[in-house]
């Protein structure tokens, strides 16, 4: 196969493989409704599906590492993708039970590809780090954002119903396996490598400080995409108009995703360019107390951004303090486990309080000092140093 087609396979795949991390999830939100319906359960077995997906991530984050390190990066990816297929398809074809254990297979197989992808562009795209990092991030918000738009009017307009329309996003799949074969071989799995060669990101404190950045901008995304619209009808906003309003932040954030990796890239530190991102979350943050409309647009713009630079900040961070392979897979795993772990907590810890006090303003509250730990943790992590 002659150079340029590989190349030219080796992004499409990386495309390919991006695309599929948040569809099976983000296609599920808007068929809660018939879920439940079909299978008479109740809203906390649904929402639970949810729940799962960032239980299982935060799990087997853990494991990735060293599934990469068993079997090569270009052949766990595969793995990954592959499993995530398999759970995409038992998942409609039983009742609550085999969903539950369905989801749970993609969340596997999303979390290996996931945590491993980082490591595949610095061993085989060094040069590119940047630029893969981005289409990476951007292809995950993009098909989130696009999954859960059209997923009803599949089941609804084209008459697939929910298992269908959660059935289809496997041709996807499909695809990038087929496109991704050629990096199976042994030139896309780098030598095995003695353990002792990567460090302990366990006991170091920049490690941590990249994972608690990574564990507040999670925070703040899934609180945000969890509670926002219903603050938003509770200020009287209508419930088709509050949808808009995450979708417009949604899509924003693509402006970010995209183009902070490049950025980063460029500079020997990065922790200027996070006090600029902290500053706007307490500047977006903040706006929303005024409650007026040109105000709240504005406010969800500077905040959309922000959302989708930060994203790609923690993706970038986990190549940039990392100085071999192995370290990456480590603290990629790390840095992935602990974000979904307080990604799972921060929307049921708001949404307790929100039970005790039937205060809005508390959201606003609850996502500044999310910021505040944002720059805290993201200033140091920003620093040139290496794990």
């Amino acid at each position: 196969m002659s150079n340029p087609t590989s190349k030219a396979l080796l992004i499409l795949g990386i495309i390919l493989i991006s695309i599929n991390l948040r569809t099976s999830i983000a296609s599920v939100g808007p068929l809660i409704p018939f879920i439940r319906e079909d299978l008479g359960i109740s809203n906390g077995l649904a929402g639970f599906l949810t729940t799962l997906s960032l239980i299982t991530f935060a799990l087997f984050s853990l494991f990735a590492p060293a599934i990469g390190k068993q079997l090569g990066l270009g052949r766990a990816i595969f793995a990954g993708i592959s499993l995530l297929a398999v759970g995409v398809v038992i998942r409609v074809l039983g009742g609550i039970e085999v969903l539950y254990f369905g989801t749970a297979l993609t969340g596997i197989g999303i979390v290996i590809a996931n945590v491993l992808m980082i490591p595949f562009f610095k061993a085989r795209l060094p040069e590119k780090i940047g630029l893969f990092t981005a289409i990476l991030s951007t292809g995950m918000s993009l098909f989130a954002a696009l999954a859960s738009g059209v997923s009803v009017p599949l089941a609804q307009e084209l008459g697939l119903g929910w298992r269908g329309s959660l059935a289809s996003w496997v041709g996807l799949m499909i695809l990038a396996l087929l496109v991704w074969i050629p990096q199976l071989s042994s030139q896309s799995n780098p030598r095995k490598v003695d353990s002792s060669v990567g460090k302990n990101v366990w006991k170091s404190k920049l490690a941590w400080q990249v994972t608690l950045f990574m564990g507040a901008q999670s925070v703040m995304y899934f609180t945000m995409i969890t509670w926002l619209p219903d603050m938003f009808i509770a200020r009287g906003m209508s419930p088709s108009n509050a949808g808009l309003a995450l979708s417009y932040l949604q899509l924003i954030s693509l402006i970010g995703t995209f183009f902070i990796p490049g950025i980063l890239m460029r500079l020997r530190e990065q922790s200027k360019v996070i006090l600029i991102v902290g500053l706007g979350y307490l500047l977006g943050y903040s706006a929303l107390f005024l409650e007026q409309g040109w105000i709240t647009f504005l406010a969800l713009t500077v905040i959309g951004v922000g959302s989708g630079a930060s994203l790609s900040i923690a993706y970038t961070l986990i190549s940039l303090r990392t100085s071999d392979d192995l370290t990456t897979s480590r603290l990629s795993g790390m840095v992935q486990s602990a974000g979904y772990v307080l990604a799972a907590l921060g929307p049921l810890v708001f949404g307790i309080s929100l039970d005790f006090f039937s205060n809005w303003d508390l959201l606003i509250g609850f996502l500044l000092l999310m910021t505040i730990q944002f720059i805290y943790f993201g200033l140091p992590a920003g620093r040139d140093r290496k794990i």
